[in-house]
């Protein structure tokens, strides 16, 4: 009957406005008492002020569920007005970002920055504590894969620094090489390739390769990897002004079938020429304590007694060279040997306290380290290894027997060469450290390959001078004002006309040579690279020679640093990493 009653009327039309105006509920009528109460834009707070006064029960139990939820509650102090979110901001809020937004790809390559630069496993992404700490800092962010950044992201990262040091390396014209072979913990062999070259008077070094190296580590088979190695960066052999390794056999066979220079590693040769009877009593003795808890109690204890420093005995480090002398200064502060082993203990540890500086120092590659070889093997002879006349007759002989292993290790024609160039290039030592009657070979040397380099057809552009604005004449834009002459300005004109001579281009590298060796002394902390950063207009020709030959380093340290990284990213934890991950993630450690 409702229905027939109202069968012919017209159902009122409305037009849009109207429409809009009833999608948005201004009234709403309480479930409990029935009452309409008004609202204005979607908002609860006259709802929960109704239930406040009409419904004491329900508004309590409706603010305990707010409070577990984390909304916060409405009462409280009405001065901290508290601002509610809008139906539009929350559904925003959590919406997870899209895989193409910036936001997303940011986090993720924030994320893979720190798996490689600190390295940290992969599988930190599936780590719990991992995701709710990324959660927090932004919920909407969501954790891609394991897989995502093993076979996405890695590779991309890669792929993005090589391209940044190939771009690098193209502007390198000459540069020299580290390398040297590891076995993993998974007794897996690696090759590492390391490159040192001078880019606006900066040394820089990058970390090529640590490859995967299964074949026989024979002199052939090293020099054809180091080869291709090579290759694989678009690097010139001719260009390579050096290599430096430690003294294995196989390399140094390496390097005689590829006809490369080589420089032998000077912390490697120092480390060779210490006494081997006494470092074998301390490795016994430290290897005694270091088995077991009980005698490392029974030390410290017998340290509190007597009044000695609470240190532990340290070991030898084949890759650390300074460990050696440290081991023994242990060994004498803390134990009482026979009388005979502490002689010997203590002349040895006397010979080679002084040296563990200088193996530091040389093993740097943020600075130039080759042109100190021939001023700290000068030391060695003067003053350091000379004998004292307070040493005992076994220090002495130390001294006496190391002197003449380093000598004669560094007095072969190449290498006495190669050291004797580097230190004619440091404007802190020139020929001061050259032996006087080699002073003019060197120079000779040193004329001839400059003009080779002059020659270079594949040499970029080095030390053109910019022309003067006198010398501009009328191809000059804005010629500068004519002003009167002074006297002296007849004589610069007159001697530059002298200048003007024509001279053959060994005569100019000779003169230009004689004024760098004639130039004012320079301090001996003075920065070499910096120094010929100002000077290289002076003197462009010698300035590209220093180039070539003070990005070699003193020690093959940078080789072994590499394999220090691969040892804390090849992990008993991580010891299933396929070789070629693991050379991405040290390269990648080493080069962001």
């Amino acid at each position: 009957m409702e229905k027939d009653k109202h069968a012919d009327k017209e159902i009122p039309q409305t037009n849009p406005e109207q429409q809009e105006e009833e999608l948005v509920q201004k009234n709403v009528i309480c479930k409990l008492c029935h009452a309409n109460v008004t609202v204005s834009h979607g908002s609860t707070s006259n709802l929960f002020y109704h239930l406040k006064v009409k419904h004491v029960k329900e508004y309590n139990e409706s603010q305990q569920m707010r409070s577990t939820s984390g909304v916060p509650s409405t009462s409280g102090a009405k001065s901290k007005k508290q601002s509610q979110t809008s139906l539009a901001e929350s559904f925003t809020r959590g919406t997870p970002y899209d895989k193409t937004s910036r936001r997303w790809k940011e986090i993720t390559q924030a994320i893979t920055m720190h798996i490689c630069k600190d390295m940290s496993p992969v599988y930190t992404v599936e780590k719990k504590g991992f995701r709710d700490l990324i959660k927090t800092l932004d919920p909407r962010y969501v954790m891609p894969s394991r897989k995502h950044f093993s076979e996405v992201e890695l590779p991309r990262l890669y792929g993005e620094c090589r391209r940044k040091i190939e771009a690098e390396l193209r502007d390198a014209l000459y540069f020299s090489t580290t390398t040297d072979l590891w076995t993993s913990r998974t007794t897996q062999p690696y090759m590492s390739l390391t490159i040192h070259f001078i880019k606006d008077w900066t040394l820089c070094s990058r970390c090529l390769q640590t490859s995967y190296f299964p074949e026989d580590h024979t002199g052939e088979m090293i020099a054809q990897s180091l080869k291709e190695a090579l290759q694989s960066w678009e690097l010139r052999e001719d260009h390579q002004v050096c290599v430096t390794t430690d003294n294995a056999t196989n390399n140094i066979k390496a390097l005689q079938l590829n006809d490369w220079t080589r420089l032998q590693c000077f912390a490697h040769r120092l480390h060779l020429a210490i006494v081997d009877r006494a470092i074998g009593v301390c490795k016994k003795i430290v290897s005694a304590f270091s088995n077991t808890w009980k005698r490392q109690r029974e030390l410290a204890i017998a340290q509190v007694q007597l009044g000695l420093p609470a240190h532990k005995l340290i070991t030898e480090s084949p890759t650390r060279w300074g460990s050696r002398q440290q081991m023994i200064e242990r060994v004498i502060e803390h134990l009482a040997l026979t009388w005979q082993d502490m002689d010997v203990l203590e002349s040895v540890n006397k010979a080679l306290c002084p040296l563990v500086e200088f193996t530091d120092a040389l093993s740097g590659e943020q600075y130039v380290s080759v042109s100190y070889l021939k001023p700290v093997l000068y030391l060695f002879n003067e003053q350091v290894l000379k004998p004292q006349d307070d040493d005992t007759q076994l220090t002495r002989d130390i001294k006496v027997n190391m002197l003449d292993y380093l000598n004669e290790k560094y007095a072969d024609e190449s290498t006495q060469e190669l050291l004797d160039m580097a230190s004619l290039l440091d404007p802190r030592f020139k020929t001061t450290y050259i032996n006087a009657e080699r002073v003019d070979y060197m120079k000779t040397r040193a004329a001839a390959e400059m003009e080779s380099l002059a020659a270079d057809p594949k040499r970029p552009v080095e030390g053109v001078s910019v022309p003067l604005a006198e010398d501009a004449g009328e191809n000059s834009e804005c010629p500068a004002k004519k002003q009167k002459k002074s006297l002296g300005s007849f004589f610069k004109i007159a001697s530059r006309q002298r200048q003007a001579v024509p001279q053959s281009e060994r005569e100019s590298i000779e003169m230009e040579l004689n004024s760098y060796l004639q130039a004012v002394e320079v301090d001996g902390e003075t920065n070499p690279l910096e120094w010929w950063r100002q000077h290289e207009a002076n003197f462009p020709r010698v300035a590209s020679l220093a180039k070539k030959y003070l990005c070699i380093p003193a020690t093959s340290a940078p080789s072994e640093r590499a394999f220090s990284t691969s040892g804390n990213i090849v992990t008993c934890r991580r010891s299933a990493l396929k070789p070629e991950r693991v050379d991405q993630l040290v390269f990648l450690a080493h080069n962001l």
